[in-house]
């Protein structure tokens, strides 16, 4: 007698994790030029508006440096998560790619959610070499508590990528939608300076509240358990409720192009 054909047995979610942040890295290393004229611009960008300032306003920018870092460098993850699962997204709709999704042992869900985790890891691998840099050149020291850095600068710029899938979702169904994509990255540079301005309901808004306790863990030492709980909590509101809204308005949109037949096409 033969033996039962044994039922075909795929690999669990953390190979599907594995994988597809293999595949983000692989791709991201693959277009070298691109990669590292990403970080040159970035770095470019820092020394353009330290030592303009510096020359503009002198002992000013010198005073607020170590908060002109922190700012900068959580625009850079703010944006690279933003504009990376908006571009993949993007991208995989013009290869003819994101229909496949749907019909993987995982689900479509699980696959693009997954992307969004590679796409935050690879930015925050970048966006960390580019803070050790500007502390190089600045000479200036900061407080890199890990167990508290982490978690807020991760909670902080998920309500970005969830803006992302959202921008994701209506490009795929919209298809030409880069003018409104790029106003809204900007913005990040006004929600980030939100605190400053000490409005208590701009903590609703995405960024600005990661950005106040982000300033103060990195300048003061603020611990996570030290963090006010009230503060914290609206913190971990805002990333879980921007990125529900977000996969929200990316399901629904992509739901529409499969609808319209529109899903592939560019």
């Amino acid at each position: 007698m033969t033996a039962a054909p044994q039922p075909l047995r795929t690999g669990g979610y953390y190979h599907l994790l594995r994988a597809v942040i293999y595949r983000d890295l692989l791709i991201w290393i693959r277009y070298p030029v691109n990669a590292g004229l990403v970080l040159f611009m970035n770095l470019l960008f820092f020394v353009m508006l330290f030592y303009g300032g510096t020359l503009l306003a002198g002992e000013a920018i010198g005073d607020s440096i170590e908060g002109l870092i922190v700012g900068y460098f959580l625009w850079t993850l703010s944006t690279g998560a933003y504009s990376g699962i908006t571009n993949d997204v993007r991208s995989e709709a013009s290869w003819g790619t994101l229909e496949r999704h749907y019909i993987t042992p995982f689900g479509f869900g699980p696959v693009v959610l997954t992307k969004a985790v590679a796409i935050v890891f690879r930015t925050f691998l970048t966006s960390s070499a580019v803070l050790v840099v500007m502390l190089l050149l600045t000479g200036t020291r900061l407080e890199l508590h890990l167990l508290t850095v982490v978690p807020v600068a991760m909670l902080a710029i998920t309500s970005a990528l969830g803006l992302g899938l959202a921008m994701g979702g209506l490009s795929v169904l919209y298809k030409r939608i880069d003018s409104v994509v790029n106003l809204l990255g900007f913005a990040f540079v006004g929600l980030i300076s939100a605190p400053a301005f000490d409005l208590w309901w701009t903590a609703a808004l995405p960024l600005v509240q990661g950005s106040a306790l982000l300033q103060l863990t990195m300048t003061e030492g603020v611990r996570l358990w030290e963090f006010d709980p009230v503060a914290f909590a609206v913190l971990v509101a805002t990333a879980v409720g921007y990125l529900g809204l977000g996969y929200a308005v990316f399901g629904l949109t992509t739901k529409r192009a499969r609808t319209l037949g529109v899903l592939g096409d560019y």
